[in-house]
């Protein structure tokens, strides 16, 4: 990968300031493989975005996101579409449910950053919702308001520790003051009311930071995994979230599971969303799958989540 001219993202701020400290790290091992990589730092939201169109029409390519699932999110936002992009993926984030699809680990050894550098490319879905890319998730309902509540600074603030102690703290306050909503799910012909505690709409395996809510997914199978958790009572929000946990949920009555390409959701008022962690809202969700529409670094030797490498 010598002739390509390789190009980081950074986001200064993911995993409180880790991400940073991987220019340094980056140089020098690609400077050991005689590359001589392009750098950029994230200034504000959406960021990646901007810097990742620029890098490739500036010829860079691969270009590679360090930081969040959110970072990475935004960065593919300014590729997708792009021919012949290559995405690469540096976990420095809190949760890194993202990487797990790449088979990569959630801090790189030696050995799988030369991997990272031999750049084996496996193509994968991207999702979209309304107007907007995801690559790992969204979610509706407990997740989404878990992940308000998590943005809203006074509550941030009210909670010591690190972020994921107070992610936590956010999941527990949910769990007991949470009150599901009605939607009216589309999906193929068949349209119907329900009252959903959780909708986790799913590329990959592992959301929320750290639960594997579709265990089964493929990202390149050209279908979205779909787990609809219906209307709890407290105790059951709590047996439930142990089933989650223990990846037994998909067993469950109370689940609803299934593989669709294409799905709608509408509620009455403004809902919060999250895709890949980053809160949006809207009355209404059209959500489905653009197949293989992304290429991107993989690990051969690692659990990836590819079935269709060549």
């Amino acid at each position: 990968m010598k002739h390509h001219r390789w190009a980081f993202i950074i986001n200064p701020i993911a995993g409180n300031g880790k991400a940073r400290r991987y220019k340094d790290i980056i140089t020098n091992i690609a400077r050991s493989k005689g590359i001589s990589p392009e750098i950029v730092f994230t200034e504000k939201k959406g960021h990646a975005t901007e810097l990742a169109q620029n890098l490739f029409v500036s010829g860079y390519n691969p270009i590679a996101a360090v930081g969040g699932d959110g970072t990475f999110s935004e960065a593919v936002h300014g590729l997708v579409g792009k021919r012949g992009a290559i995405f690469g993926a540096v976990p420095a984030g809190t949760g890194n449910d993202f990487i797990g699809i790449t088979g990569f680990s959630e801090t790189l050894s030696s050995h799988e950053w030369d991997t990272f550098f031999e750049c084996h490319i496996a193509q994968m879905d991207v999702g979209y919702c309304n107007d907007r890319h995801f690559i790992n998730g969204m979610g509706l309902g407990f997740d989404a308001q878990v992940a308000w509540e998590n943005y809203n600074s006074k509550l941030h603030e009210r909670v010591k520790g690190g972020d994921k102690t107070k992610y936590v703290w956010h999941i527990v306050k949910t769990l007991l003051t949470y009150r599901e909503k009605t939607m009216r799910l589309t999906v193929g012909k068949e349209t119907r009311e329900v009252k959903s505690f959780l909708n986790t709409i799913a590329n990959g395996r592992r959301l929320a930071g750290g639960f594997y809510l579709t265990p089964d997914a493929m990202a390149d199978d050209g279908f979205l995994d779909v787990c609809m958790i219906h209307e709890l009572p407290f105790f059951g929000r709590i047996r439930e979230f142990v089933h989650v946990i223990r990846q037994t949920h998909l067993n469950d009555s109370r689940v609803r599971f299934f593989r669709t390409n294409k799905l709608s959701i509408e509620f009455l008022d403004e809902t919060f969303a999250h895709l890949d962690g980053e809160l949006y809202s809207s009355k209404k969700f059209d959500i489905g799958i653009m197949p293989r529409a992304l290429r991107i670094i993989y690990n051969p030797a690692g659990g990836h989540f590819f079935s269709k490498i060549p």
